[in-house]
């Protein structure tokens, strides 16, 4: 591998291996803050239920991904301790510690990252059913083989890191080619900025944006997901050409494989500044960062590596060779499956996202009164999702606001889902954990004698309404859509 000594991707490995411990640490936060609320022993959907439930259909057992609590049994105060752990391993990551030893030192920290939040992920149910948890638990299991500071990083571990970038990207291309027609006539970013899940400060300027911009939005991102992916590859060329012969063919290919890099990058930095997307375009940019390598005057990469890393290193490739068939295969299948694992372990798997565009945002707003007559409706005010017109959308990812996540999720159903249900009930108990996922309880505390659900149609405002009214946002076609309903 002589065509690798010209470039050193030791920097790489600094950001792979310190932002994705940045993630971990913002994801066993979020866990801490909100898993009790939403699945500990009295959440909406309890996870002590689900393992019950599987206890008592062990053919069922394989639905389920790896997870401690299968053995040790949920307890709350148990999932805190997992969370505290995981945020101090992470965080000692991100400083850097454990990669001045040994490479196994930093093997075993990630490790113990990909096991733990595995434990989480497995028992989450809907609330943890989003493609950036899959990949999050990926990129922890590849980081663990990114090795130590005093050796060169593995290539087969790097070449992996770009794999996962392709599947990212041309998977999340593919399902767009394949899903609404909104992608094929370049018109779907004239919705997206306003009907996406959970809008960020700057969405609004962003929607009124012209036309014309709004198609070469599309255009760019057809370019960045369905060619530039294959680019990332290029500067595995340079493996077959020796350096001391022509070192000028060898920088050729590190330079288009670097530049590919800085596309994909460049295009999720545009989807971070302009929305609220969890760690998915967080952990993209991390990740887009393998390909970028640096000059270097040493010697052969593999040079300073020790054999027993070499060994470990080459069986991880091998295994990957083994489990990238399925989404391989899967990215130029025609029903293409989307954020799909085809092992329990979460290794190799299948991504995209945004298939189709919605045209309109429907919000269901939660309303709650104190009276035994059900007048004076005061509104219920989630984090993160749009509720008070005059609010100026908030910047919250790479935290992820699962709560609010699912509410976009519920008016593109048949049915509320059950979780929703208890929610509404917790809402007439005034369950202080759940009021805690709130922005504003509007009775402090107190039980509401009813709740009631109605729905809104949501667009932002132009610029000639927002100087008017001061509103980032118009509601209309109100509808009641269930209730009102009481604890009798």
């Amino acid at each position: 591998m002589d065509g690798f000594a010209a470039v050193d991707f030791g920097f790489a490995r600094e950001v792979l291996q310190r932002g994705i411990a940045a993630l971990y640490l913002v994801a066993f936060v979020s866990t801490l803050n909100q898993f009790r609320a939403l699945l500990g022993e009295r959440g909406l959907l309890p996870a002590p239920a689900l393992l019950d439930w599987i206890r008592q259909n062990p053919e069922r057992r394989r639905m389920l991904h790896p997870t401690l609590f299968s053995r040790v049994g949920y307890t709350d105060q148990r999932l805190a301790i997992l969370c505290w752990l995981g945020i101090v391993v992470a965080a000692t990551l991100v400083v850097g510690i454990p990669q001045w030893g040994p490479p196994w030192v930093p093997m075993l920290c990630f490790l113990a990252l990909w096991l733990g939040y595995m434990s989480v992920v497995s028992i989450g149910q809907t609330f943890y059913s989003f493609g950036w948890e899959m990949l999050l638990l990926e990129c922890g299991f590849l980081a663990a083989f990114l090795g130590s500071r005093d050796q060169h990083p593995p290539t087969v571990v790097i070449v992996l890191f770009w794999w996962l970038v392709f599947r990212l990207e041309f998977g999340a291309g593919m399902i767009k080619i394949r899903g609404g027609r909104e992608w094929r006539d370049l018109t779907a970013m004239t919705f997206h900025h306003e009907t996406q899940p959970m809008p960020g400060p700057l969405s609004r300027q962003a929607h009124l944006l012209p036309r014309w911009f709004h198609r070469a939005e599309v255009v760019g991102n057809h370019f960045a997901q369905l060619i530039v992916p294959f680019f990332l590859f290029v500067p595995l060329l340079s493996l077959w050409i020796p350096h001391d012969w022509a070192p000028e063919l060898v920088e050729g290919p590190q330079v288009v494989g670097a530049a590919a890099s800085v596309i994909v990058i460049a295009t999720q930095v545009w989807l971070i500044v302009t929305g609220n997307f969890a760690w998915l375009n967080w952990a993209t940019v991390v990740i887009a960062f393998a390909g970028i390598g640096l000059p270097s005057t040493a010697g052969r990469a593999e040079e300073d590596i020790p054999l027993s890393w070499v060994i470990v290193t080459s069986a991880v490739g091998a295994l990957y060779l083994v489990l990238s068939w399925p989404s391989l295969r899967n990215l130029f299948a025609r029903r293409q499956l989307m954020n799909a694992s085809f092992n329990r372990w979460q290794l190799a798997n299948a991504y995209g996202a945004f298939g189709t565009v919605t045209k309109e945002r429907i919000e269901l707003v939660v309303e709650g009164s104190a009276s035994e007559d059900g007048d004076d409706w005061r509104e219920y005010e989630f984090t993160g999702k749009p509720g008070d017109v005059r609010r100026m959308p908030r910047q919250f990812a790479p935290y992820h606001l699962r709560l609010d996540w699912l509410m976009w999720f519920l008016p593109l159903g048949r049915s509320l889902d059950d979780w929703f249900t208890v929610f509404l009930v917790r809402l007439l108990e005034a369950d202080a954990a759940t009021l805690a996922l709130l922005r504003v309880d509007p009775f402090e505390g107190e039980p509401p004698r009813w709740v009631r659900v109605v729905s809104y149609r949501y667009r932002f405002t132009t610029r000639v309404e927002k100087r008017a009214s001061g509103a980032r946002w118009v509601r209309s076609d109100r509808r009641e859509v269930l209730g009102p309903l009481g604890l009798g």
